[in-house]
């Protein structure tokens, strides 16, 4: 068995070796991948075996990277970005990999009720190079027009998605169609990364990109590190400004924790703050919630459910939250109150609890 343990500096609180025989604690950080930072932490014998597991993780999240980017061309890749510039065009014969993910996200498109739609790239391509200029130039800053939206969005149609399984191709009837899979790219990475590791005989770690958290097993406790304690995930508090301080901190052992949240990526317009979230039957950021935390197994599902629960109604979403089996979430709404789901509370550090 290969005993490693992954964790992100910014979730979570770490527990030192506190002897000589306890396992060494080892660090990793990269930032190239998914526009975000990856940093891993590992228990290990050697700094040697966990660079080795590090370079293996590294390279599968760098696979899926180039495989899921659509803003970049790469030699010898079909891409999502292939795709949408072959849209009207011709199908486009793409790895397996983006079949599953895919795949995957329609299907998450039928369960939420459209709340969460790959193939609105259309519109979040024009708030992506709005928010872009504003950040630039703040004095400057717009919002898209309406009436520029609303064109856009009649190209968002995910059954103009036509997938073929067994020719391994995807095309975009619609020319104007364009697929944007950011709010399940990287979680669905970082569970296929998880599941890697697995195979390879690793049952005890914990990785994160961008704050997507999959955990397998627990981590090592006691003198020696020979018991098993349960990870301890620090969940960002939205209303604070200084981006460190924690609203409350969840014990998981095997699952994933993954936020969505109005202080992610953001531009200001006239004094008001205009998040990345777009909620699809407005056309504009979703203004429910300030964030939105999803614990469940998969690291994917926990991805796209931040965003698909963040577009709903606070009655919708728990409705829906309930009716999922294994799904707990915490909603954080512009007050501060926090509103959890009906297992959410069994996550939480005793001594935490709200």
């Amino acid at each position: 068995m290969r005993r490693f343990i992954y964790a992100t500096l910014i979730a979570l609180m770490l527990v030192t070796p506190g002897c000589a025989k306890k396992p060494n604690r080892y660090q990793a950080e990269f930032i190239s991948l998914f526009d975000t930072v990856t940093t891993i932490v590992g228990y290990s014998e050697s700094k040697e075996e966990f660079t080795s597991i590090v370079e293996e993780v590294k390279e599968k999240l760098t696979e899926y990277h180039q495989l899921f980017d659509i803003y970049n061309d790469y030699d010898g890749i079909n891409n999502v970005k292939t795709i949408n510039d072959n849209a009207g065009i011709a199908p486009v014969k793409v790895d397996e990999m983006i079949i599953s993910m895919l795949l995957f996200a329609e299907e998450q498109y039928h369960d939420s009720d459209g709340k969460i739609n790959v193939a609105m790239g259309s519109v979040l391509g024009i708030w992506h190079d709005y928010r872009e200029r504003g950040v630039s130039d703040p004095q400057n800053a717009e919002l898209p027009p309406m009436e520029l939206l609303a064109e856009a969005a009649k190209h968002t149609d995910i059954e103009g998605m036509l997938i073929d399984q067994e020719a391994s191709t995807v095309y975009l009837t619609d020319p104007k169609m364009s697929l944007d899979v950011g709010a399940v790219a990287k979680g669905y990475a970082v569970e296929q990364a998880a599941l890697y590791l697995e195979d390879q005989g690793v049952d005890s770690f914990l990785i994160s990109v961008g704050g997507n958290i999959r955990a397998v097993g627990g981590k090592p406790g006691g003198k020696i590190g020979s018991e098993i304690e349960p990870w301890n995930i620090g969940i960002k508090d939205p209303l604070e400004k200084d981006g460190n301080l924690e609203m409350c901190n969840v014990l998981i052992d095997g699952y994933s924790v993954v936020s969505s949240g109005t202080y992610e990526r953001y531009y200001t317009v006239d004094g008001e703050i205009y998040h990345h979230i777009i909620d699809p039957s407005t056309l504009m950021p979703a203004a429910h919630f300030t964030s939105v935390t999803i614990v469940c197994r998969d690291s994917g599902a926990a991805d796209a459910l931040s965003t698909a629960v963040f577009n709903m109604p606070l009655d919708t979403g728990r409705e829906f939250i309930e009716g999922s089996d294994g799904v707990e979430a915490l909603w954080v709404l512009h007050d501060g109150e926090i509103i959890y789901s009906r297992g959410f509370r069994d996550f939480l550090k005793a001594d935490l609890v709200a």
